[in-house]
């Protein structure tokens, strides 16, 4: 009848179904919340024990025994019953084998829907310090990399076809501030949901005076909730946290994507070492880019985990109901992928290798075609229609069939007299690159700029 005790007491004469047992268990879930379930249950001890509903002996007695469970889970030597509903009925039922009677003193005005949501809560914000950090060592990689590699220059692409010549630490360097703007989020939904619903019991709050923001302070949340309806029936940062998780992790498709192409043997601009590459079960020459296609795969998971959830919440009326059991499987298998997924995008990354020669070789004169238009503007010439001379040239080029850098200055002035003999000096990639000198352009002092910031930002988030 344990179940039943858990579940609804004296209200039921005989115990559920085994089959409906099973389908409403989620000890196999949730039993990962249980040291979170302990932290709670210790200060929410404390609590009622302020208020004289427990004794100082019986206190002792609730968080010594809280503290052995604890020792238990951690060891591997909690066995977990069949009877055993979920994280808080297995705890309480040990607890009670441990301590006796006592331990059904626990519960005094609290109930498994605010016991619940409070766990969560705990384990999501601990969780959150977890890919904070691995966010920041995949930011400190990408600037190190930027910096190392900063006299690489490659083609840029637009619409995946070659647009501008910048340098590949641009290119990294864009992916860092995708990576910092995802921790930046990250702490917004930690602030967020840092605010204690412990205290709204079932529905209707708790009738014995606890004092709400002395348990605040213990479990380190910043605020209490006020209405415990909302409390109870709040899974906004769980859905927060799962969206969070499907753009980060389409972030790092994206990224995912741009290094699966540039491996290629028709780009070549980067290689995966060894231990992030696989071959073929038939053809011996192959390196696949595997990690990353796992990465850019896993992102189309964790989007599905998102919207799964979020459609789970719109089919229910308010406060707490059993669907919201859903919310753990979501959270737990979500931040698994991405907390493994962050680490071996990060490894990839610092160990890349970067074939300069290729990079280079890639650049062709007719993605100057822009900066042709912007020498007809420092002569003078409206941009529109220096942007409009500039396709005449191109069009010309591939009329006689010879490269922009190849046309002489008789052939350009054929298109516009404004060309003269430094026209000669359009046709260097490093000088292009360099003439973006503004914030967020390009050029080398741009580009340090850019890391300088990001380092900046990483020394005041004081990440490990």
């Amino acid at each position: 009848m344990q179940a039943r005790e858990n579940s609804g007491g004296g209200r039921f004469a005989s115990d559920v179904d085994p089959e409906f047992h099973d389908l409403n268990a989620s000890i196999g879930i949730d039993k990962r919340m249980y040291a979170e379930d302990i932290q709670g249950s210790i200060a929410y001890a404390g609590a009622i024990h302020s208020v004289n509903l427990i004794s100082d002996d019986e206190l002792r007695a609730i968080v010594g025994g809280l503290e052995k469970v604890k020792v238990e889970w951690e060891e591997g030597q909690f066995a977990v019953r069949e009877e055993d509903e979920d994280i808080h009925g297995a705890n309480e039922r040990r607890l009670s084998e441990l301590i006796g009677s006592v331990a059904k003193k626990l519960h005094t005005g609290r109930s498994r829907n605010d016991q619940t949501i409070t766990d969560t809560k705990l384990w999501l914000r601990k969780s959150i310090d977890v890919l904070g950090t691995k966010l920041a060592r995949l930011v400190q990689v990408l600037v190190s990399r930027a910096e190392k590699d900063v006299n690489v220059l490659m083609p840029g692409y637009t619409h995946m076809q070659r647009a501008q010549p910048v340098k590949w630490s641009h290119w990294l360097l864009s992916y860092a501030w995708y990576a910092k703007a995802d921790a930046e989020r990250l702490q917004e939904i930690r602030r967020r949901l840092n605010v204690l619903p412990l205290g709204s019991g079932a529905i209707a709050g708790n009738p014995f005076q606890i004092d709400r923001r002395s348990l605040a302070d213990e479990l380190g949340f910043c605020d209490i909730t006020e209405n415990s309806m909302h409390a109870v029936g709040d899974r906004d940062f769980v859905a927060e946290f799962l969206f969070w998780s499907a753009l980060t992790a389409i972030h790092l498709s994206r990224l995912s994507e741009d290094l699966i192409i540039y491996s290629s043997e028709e780009f070549g601009f980067v290689r995966f070492t060894d231990e992030f590459s696989t071959g073929s079960s038939l053809m011996p020459q192959k390196r696949n880019p595997d990690c990353m296609e796992l990465v850019r795969g896993k992102s189309g998971t964790l989007l599905g985990k998102c919207v799964g959830f979020m459609t789970t919440l719109k089919g229910i009326p308010s406060t707490y109901n059993k669907d919201l059991q859903e919310d753990k499987e979501a959270l737990f298998s979500t931040f698994d992928t991405l907390d493994r997924t962050l680490v071996i995008v990060t490894k990839a990354l610092d160990t890349i290798v970067v074939n300069s020669r290729k990079c280079e070789g890639a650049l062709a004169s007719n993605m100057l075609a822009t900066d042709v238009a912007y020498y007809l503007v420092r002569k003078g010439i409206p941009f529109r229609e220096a942007h409009y001379l500039a396709g005449k040239v191109v069009a010309l080029s591939e009329s006689v069939g010879v490269s922009l850098c190849e046309l002489n200055l008789e052939q350009l002035r054929t298109v516009s007299q404004a060309f003269q003999e430094d026209v000669e000096q359009i046709w260097n990639f490093a000088s292009s690159v360099e003439q973006y000198k503004v914030v967020g352009g390009t050029s080398t002092p741009a580009v340090k700029e850019q890391i300088n910031s990001l380092r900046a930002w990483l020394e005041q988030r004081d990440f490990e």
